[in-house]
């Protein structure tokens, strides 16, 4: 049973609380459009978040869900009142209700009832390698020396030379490429700033800040010499509505992007897929060569995290630290293409202090000197994306060749009850 309750937290512990509220006061005060975010439940616990007053409609449905609705045709409703509908790509409708339906959660429930499920969807909300009762990555960050090297290492090669790669996540720090050398040349879409320096000289560092910049360093670690563009997509506590993100992805399709790297892992809706990503990657699939990849999900599950379920996202899990076995965290199943190392990574991250969201660390305090160790399947991903970019440089294939190649290797060597594995030394000296 799924189903938005005012009492979302009834039952809850208290790292799920405090993740969810964090998304939403985020939300809450963004932007003047200021959209109101809910909490799905279902029995075991949060099931996705959404967008309360607005909904998704596959094109070819909209006449008849405006009927249902009681609202006027599309030609009527563009002419009196525009803001109510907007297209996004592949013509999939952005529809802000009006009355006589007070929810989006009703609406979509009379919708089902009459036409089936998957024909209107929420508007949901997606957030940063997250999963089913759980919104962020597997752990919150953990100071690391400030001189340490790169876990794992920095590989000694020119690998993923002329290969281009747009990582959507968090955005990526002000001068993160002039303090870390494996950083130097990744482009910034937008740079993360950090807030003003405290009394005393010590920078406050918010929750998800340098993530992105993590997440690129691990890339290129693996593909030291590839073109990143680190995007900041998920700007909002580490968040961004569906309808955003495709129409942010859509433009991206013009810049001949070889590897879409996209940092979420998001419940939906009756586990139906999100179906304006869905028209978004058959656009992409029609580019000759293109991939997209993303996490599978942090919270040990089996039911499917998206976009990383789609058949046509290739979705990483995580190993944990003996790399034998499946980290604690990861999701899995035989939606998860593909295993890689995600637990106690090291690499670049802010400088500054660090207040821990979540229980049981809530408010404890962490001091940060640019390094970082972190865990969950946001960081195995990018393991996979550079080991994808090496070997597009190394043997010529494009990125779907490549990718194609790497996964029928790491089938060859799945470890018993784990599933394909790739690990960071893979093809080295090949």
């Amino acid at each position: 049973m799924t189903g938005e309750t005012e009492n979302w937290r009834d039952g809850l512990g208290q790292k799920v609380i405090d993740e969810v509220d964090c998304v939403v006061k985020a939300f809450r005060g963004s932007s003047d459009r200021r959209p109101e975010v809910k909490a799905a439940r279902n029995d075991g616990g949060v099931d996705h978040l959404y967008v309360e007053g607005q909904i998704l409609v596959r094109p070819e449905y909209l006449d008849r869900v405006l009927e249902i609705l009681g609202q006027p045709a599309e030609r009527d409703l563009l002419a009196n009142a525009p803001e109510r509908l907007r297209r996004l790509t592949g013509g999939i409708a952005l529809v802000t209700l009006a009355d006589p339906w007070p929810t989006a959660q009703e609406a979509l429930a009379e919708i089902d009832r009459q036409l089936g499920r998957g024909i209107a969807t929420p508007d949901h909300v997606l957030t940063v390698a997250g999963g089913y009762g759980s919104i962020c990555p597997a752990t919150e960050p953990e100071p690391a020396y400030c001189d340490i090297e790169p876990y794992p290492s920095v590989r000694a090669d020119n690998g993923g030379a002329d290969v281009l790669i747009y990582l959507a996540d968090t955005g990526l720090l002000d001068g993160a490429d002039k303090g870390y050398s494996w950083l130097t040349g990744v482009q910034a879409a937008d740079i993360d700033p950090l807030p003003a320096k405290l009394p005393g000289g010590v920078q406050p560092i918010p929750e998800y800040t340098g993530h992105g910049t993590f997440v690129a360093g691990v890339m290129r670690a693996m593909a030291p010499a590839a073109e990143i563009a680190v995007c900041n997509a998920f700007s909002i506590a580490g968040s961004q509505l569906e309808s955003d993100l495709v129409t942010r992805l859509e433009d991206e399709l013009k810049r001949g992007v070889d590897i879409f790297h996209l940092s979420i892992a998001a419940r939906s809706r009756h586990d139906l897929p999100l179906i304006a990503f869905e028209q978004w990657l058959k656009r992409l699939n029609q580019s000759k060569g293109g991939i997209c990849i993303a996490p599978a999900g942090n919270d040990g599950h089996r039911r499917p995290n998206w976009p990383g379920a789609f058949p046509g996202v290739i979705a990483v899990g995580a190993l944990g630290g003996d790399w034998r076995g499946r980290a604690s965290f990861t999701n899995f199943g035989g939606w998860v293409d593909v295993y890689a190392p995600g637990r106690d990574l090291v690499n670049a991250y802010a400088t500054g202090t660090y207040t821990c969201h979540v229980a049981p660390y809530a408010n404890q305090t962490r001091e940060f000197y640019g390094m970082a160790k972190w865990s969950g399947t946001s960081f195995s991903t990018p393991i996979v994306t550079g080991l994808i970019a090496a070997r597009m440089s190394r043997t010529g294939e494009n990125a779907a060749q490549a990718a194609a190649a790497l996964l029928a290797e790491a089938r060859s060597q799945a470890i018993p009850g784990v599933g394909p594995v790739l690990l960071p030394s893979h093809g080295v000296g090949a």
